[in-house]
């Protein structure tokens, strides 16, 4: 349609945009976009633009260019990777105020975000992100998808940097890559803002609407689930515990509980969230049981509409504290520890009878291996009665 001249270079940068936007905050793939003669187009296009001298290039091209190419590509050429970051980050450290610039920042970042998967060198955007995060933090500047956005993107690239060290074992990037965590937990403090940006944006949804109507996603719960899954990304990368852990674990509960009813997706990734936190030994059992997972999970299980997905979730969450509850340690003050909390988890699975529940659910332990190609041992129950 731009070679046959139905559509101008602009509208269509602006309808890709569009599309783009919606595309990365549902989480849509498009398949074999990167190939596509369109995206060749578009590399072209940035390339030209930034290889012009300074006072013919055209900014506002520039940018709409890079935002609309990172939206649309799951895969991104290193060439214009090397362009796209700093040309869109510049853009997000904009601090004004204004609703226009709110606006133009969140574009900038949700086209970041979708770089999360490609391997980039810190130089090229850590001290920036670290200014953007922690400008937000003193002065609440951005929207809520600017600023999960720029998390989503850091935490991702942490996640990376992880796979990537297991791959290449290389001292230098070992501490490039201690660094990255002791910025995100301890500099930006990471636990702390996702706890509380979760009890805001939860603010916003009507957890207790009793009408039959289909449920309309609201941004909110949109951005949500977001964070739901960078904080699954950030458990399962991060190595240093924080003291906020099961405040964090507390928030997702609360949400659990309150989603249970008319919000279908947020529960699972609740659940989820639980069931990873369990089997990151980063996460104490500590503070799992004073997050309220251990009672949520028993309640989930008794819950008379509970599917085989959930029930498998709430299964293995018992069935990973189990297994690390055995690890016995020489150390009597550990010792002692683990056995106390043996104790506890045990009276709780009394008193919810939980052992009278596993019973009556037997039957369906082999129905839940079937469709899950026997990830779960048949003798489950055992691990959890011998607690």
């Amino acid at each position: 349609m731009i070679e046959k001249k139905i559509l101008s270079v602009e509208n269509a940068i602006l309808l890709l945009k569009h599309i783009g936007h919606f595309k990365s905050l549902k989480g849509i793939s498009i398949y074999n976009i990167d190939t596509s003669s369109l995206s060749q187009k578009f590399k072209e296009m940035i390339i030209d633009e930034n290889e012009k001298k300074k006072d013919e290039k055209n900014e506002k091209l520039m940018i709409d260019l890079c935002e609309s190419y990172l939206l649309l590509n799951e895969g991104i050429f290193s060439e214009s990777l090397s362009i796209c970051v700093p040309c869109l980050l510049k853009v997000a450290l904009n601090k004004e105020e204004r609703e226009e610039v709110q606006k133009e920042v969140e574009m900038a970042l949700l086209a970041l975000w979708n770089t999360r998967f490609i391997k980039i060198e810190q130089e090229l955007y850590l001290s920036e992100i670290k200014e953007i995060i922690q400008h937000h933090q003193e002065h609440h500047n951005m929207t809520h998808l600017a600023y999960q956005s720029a998390w989503d993107f850091l935490i991702n690239k942490f996640y990376d940097d992880k796979f990537y060290k297991k791959i290449v074992l290389n001292k230098q990037h070992q501490a490039r890559d201690e660094s990255l965590e002791e910025v995100i937990v301890i500099e930006l403090h990471f636990v702390k803002e996702a706890k509380r940006e979760m009890e805001e944006l939860s603010k916003c949804v009507d957890w207790k609407r009793k009408d039959d109507k289909k449920v309309k996603e609201k941004k909110e719960m949109i951005i949500l689930m977001k964070w739901l899954d960078t904080i699954n990304g950030f458990f399962h990368s991060c190595r240093s515990w924080n003291e906020d852990f099961a405040g964090l674990i507390r928030r997702t509960v609360q949400i659990l509980r309150a989603s249970r009813c008319n919000y279908g997706e947020i529960h699972v990734k609740c659940l989820y969230m639980i069931r990873r936190a369990a089997e990151e030994k980063i996460v104490k059992i500590g503070d799992l049981l004073k997050g309220e997972s251990v009672d949520v999970i028993l309640e989930e299980i008794q819950q008379p509409t509970t599917y085989n997905n959930a029930m498998r979730n709430c299964l293995y969450f018992f069935l990973e504290i189990s297994e690390r509850l055995k690890e016995k340690t020489d150390n009597k003050a550990n010792e002692a520890k683990r056995m106390e909390l043996k104790r506890k988890i045990f009276e709780k699975m009394e008193e919810k009878g939980y052992e009278d529940t596993l019973a009556s659910l037997y039957g369906e332990f082999s129905l839940i291996n079937e469709g899950y190609r026997n990830c779960l041992p048949l003798n489950i129950s055992e691990y959890f009665v011998n607690i």
